[in-house]
């Protein structure tokens, strides 16, 4: 993928919009997603594994594109009497770098999106234990009124003796949608690896298909037009291609520091293209040179 990326003709007019002022910003919503991962068939760089799905294309952001488990903040995330395990909200704040209350929701979002499109749960009956299947028709049916906004988190937990085990996630990143967008989000990313015993569901009424897929594998995908990745996601897939475990992966992101990056648009005589970070263009070029052709 051309990291300064050459945007669709139907977006020149809305970037042109934005650049003289004539119209302003959407105010973002605050957004959370899990990059669930798993150990790959060998320990090379891109083998390990992370989970995909990919979204309608009839669905008003992100359409078709190639996304991880998450979605937007709900009111219900701000619960402060969730069951809580692990760093604290004010410790969790300090590293997202906003105050408690949103801190509380945007794990609590994370977890439970994650949960909704994938099956996957991080929670336990103790502090030091997790469910190890979520597979049975009493764990649809809650999941399905969580999805419907029938049930609320905390609630969910509370009726099965479970609490949020939240010292199994660890903050990667943050992005924030360009100004163009009519839909913005302030998206922070996180990781956490496949529970054991756990497995995944296609259970998401947003996409079309789900899969496991090496990191090498989607990038090669997304570079040879197989499959569809806003920038966020793929340059997440960039940075993680040289972590060869989820144990390395999670050791990496504690001792990341952690920046908001908000893609611009720039006008040429051709249109219009996205641009991103010059770590991340660089980062594009050497891994691009080390995938399978």
């Amino acid at each position: 993928m051309d990291p300064t990326r050459r945007l669709p003709a139907h977006m020149v007019d809305q970037v042109r919009a934005f650049a003289d002022g004539s119209q302003t910003p959407a105010e973002p919503r605050d957004a959370a997603t899990v990059v669930l991962i798993r150990a790959g068939a060998t320990p090379d760089p891109g083998a390990l594994e992370l989970y995909l799905l990919r979204r309608h294309v009839d669905m008003a952001f992100a359409a078709g594109m190639a996304v991880f488990p998450g979605g937007g903040v709900d009111p219900r995330d701000f619960d402060h009497e969730v069951a809580w395990v692990g760093p604290s909200p004010a410790e969790w704040a300090e590293l997202l770098g906003t105050d408690e209350s949103m801190a509380r929701a945007l794990v609590c979002a994370a977890v439970r999106e994650t949960f909704e499109e994938s099956g996957v749960l991080f929670a336990g009956a103790t502090d030091d234990s997790i469910i190890d299947d979520t597979t049975g028709d009493d764990w649809e049916e809650d999941r399905r009124a969580l999805e419907a906004r029938e049930l609320s988190f905390t609630e969910f937990l509370q009726r099965r003796g479970l609490r949020l085990r939240t010292d199994l996630l660890r903050v990667w990143g943050s992005w924030l949608t360009p100004v163009f967008e009519p839909r913005r989000y302030r998206t922070t990313f996180f990781v956490a690896e496949l529970p054991a015993g756990q497995v995944t569901r296609d259970v998401s009424t947003e996409s079309e298909e789900v899969v496991w897929l090496s990191v090498g594998e989607a990038l090669s995908a997304v570079e040879e037009k197989q499959m569809l990745m806003l920038p966020p996601q793929y340059c997440t897939c960039l940075e993680l291609f040289d972590l060869t475990s989820p144990g390395e992966v999670l050791a990496v992101a504690g001792s990341r520091e952690i920046e908001t990056v908000e893609p611009t648009a720039a006008l040429d005589d051709e249109g219009a293209f996205l641009t991103i970070p010059d770590r991340l263009v660089a980062l594009g070029a050497a891994v691009k040179q080390r995938l399978p052709r």
